[in-house]
């Protein structure tokens, strides 16, 4: 395992990989959704994504960082094919939202660890960045996770939204 620098390097290449793999999700979920709130709440924080995108990659920069490149992007895009296999086979809104539920929490964890980190190790830099992106995030999920909610009360009663927006029976309430 990398030690130093280097090691620094090398958690903020994986960042920038994680982090685009989550904005790459967002895009094809804003595209694949059938409930127009999930697309709007998907629509709603990819700008602020990108944002953090390129604060990640501008950092790495200043730390000789190769932004996650080579076979780091060789296996993010191999890791981005098998999610589109993944998410077509899901099919629903719910599943999909779950998925980046999870992606969300990766990131806002590393963004929480570079705060920490950029604190005790006096790099401002890095800890303003992490701050930042541990507050956006956070409050990302806190959107996420109410859209969950709302999908999931939806399934059980057996009225999720179609594309055009309209509420359609599935089932008979519970």
């Amino acid at each position: 395992m990398d030690t130093g620098r280097d090691f620094l390097r090398a958690q903020l290449n994986n960042a920038i990989s994680q982090h685009n793999a989550l904005i790459g999700s967002l895009r094809d979920h804003a595209g694949q959704a059938d409930d127009p709130t999930y697309r709007q709440l998907c629509e709603k924080h990819i700008p602020a994504l990108e944002e953090h995108q390129t604060m990640l990659e501008a950092y790495g920069t200043t730390i000789g960082s190769d932004g996650g490149s080579g076979l780091k992007n060789v296996l993010g895009s191999a890791i981005g094919k098998a999610r589109d296999v993944v998410d077509s086979l899901r099919g629903t809104d719910f599943l999909r939202v779950v998925g980046d539920i999870v992606m969300i929490r990766q990131s806002q964890d590393t963004f929480a660890t570079f705060a920490a980190a950029g604190e005790r190790l006096g790099d401002a830099r890095l800890a303003e960045l992490g701050k930042m992106g541990e507050r956006e995030h956070d409050a990302m999920q806190r959107d996420f996770n109410a859209f969950c909610a709302e999908s999931f009360v939806q399934h059980v009663q057996g009225t999720v939204v179609t594309s055009s927006g309209d509420r359609e029976s599935t089932s008979a309430r519970v």
